[in-house]
């Protein structure tokens, strides 16, 4: 038995399918050695050239109705071995096969198209995304992830996370902005608010890209308060640091307290 796992469905009308065939097959011709395919499926109808390799110009012949979707047919050996003999096939079943599984082959769906940002070239870990690497492509529906982006800005000027395949669509999640502080620099924090304008310089206690919140610590006093960067080694408490992300922070009080 050939072809796969059996769904319960097999040709009842392949006797008759076959008889017909081989009375209509053309004579004898000399037989051309062919062997049974390791894996058998079809279309709507089983021809020589799903069963066998090397079917030649007999490959097209039909052998009988193919299963529904999802399920396959089974094909008597001995009749489908006399069809490929009259079709000038030599299939010697040296293994004694008695029947013939065919598996129908899956009906691929045609892929929606659609317009996405994808990388105009291969990008490696670290590089930094340029206009020029994003073009808009058509691209199958399903290999849009769910995050991408819908303006070229949201990418240009952020690093790749991990290389980037030229063709591919664009995530938001391949790429992330690039670090305006490190651990350990020295940072500028700023307060501005009706008039008062507060500055010191303290020890950033991790790393933050543009508009992420940092701790930043005053080397002398050891107290920390939490600003949110604002551009390379600078970063705000107070009102402007709501407006870069919408949450309470520092108040006058707590930056002076940091003195």
């Amino acid at each position: 038995m050939r072809g796969g796992r059996l769904h319960g469905w097999s040709l009842r009308a392949a006797p008759l399918a076959l008889a017909c065939a081989l009375m209509a097959a053309p004579p004898t011709l000399a037989g051309q050695p062919v062997t049974l395919k390791t894996q058998v499926s079809s279309g709507r109808t089983v021809t020589l050239g799903d069963l066998f390799d090397g079917a030649g110009a007999a490959a097209s012949a039909v052998v009988g109705n193919g299963a529904p979707p999802g399920e396959s047919a089974v094909l008597d050996a001995a009749v489908v071995r006399e069809l490929a003999r009259q079709h000038g096939l030599d299939w010697d079943n040296a293994e004694g096969i008695a029947r013939i599984v065919v598996p129908r082959t899956p009906i691929q769906a045609a892929a929606h198209m659609v317009e996405a940002l994808t990388y105009a070239r291969s990008l490696s870990s670290g590089e930094t995304v340029q206009a020029s690497d994003l073009t808009f492509s058509k691209v199958a529906s399903f290999a849009v992830p769910p995050d991408a982006p819908r303006d070229a800005q949201d990418v240009i000027g952020k690093l790749a996370r991990r290389p980037l395949r030229s063709g591919s669509p664009v995530a938001a999640h391949d790429v992330a902005a690039p670090q305006v502080i490190k651990t350990n620099d020295v940072v500028q924090v700023i307060y501005r608010s009706d008039g008062v304008n507060l500055a010191l310089q303290g020890k950033a206690m991790g790393s933050a890209t543009l508009g992420e919140p940092v701790d930043i610590m005053n080397p002398v006093s050891k107290k920390v308060i939490q600003a949110i960067a604002s551009g390379p080694d600078q970063a705000v408490v107070g009102p402007e640091a709501e407006q870069l992300r919408n949450r309470p922070l520092a108040s006058s009080a707590q930056i002076a307290d940091l003195r």
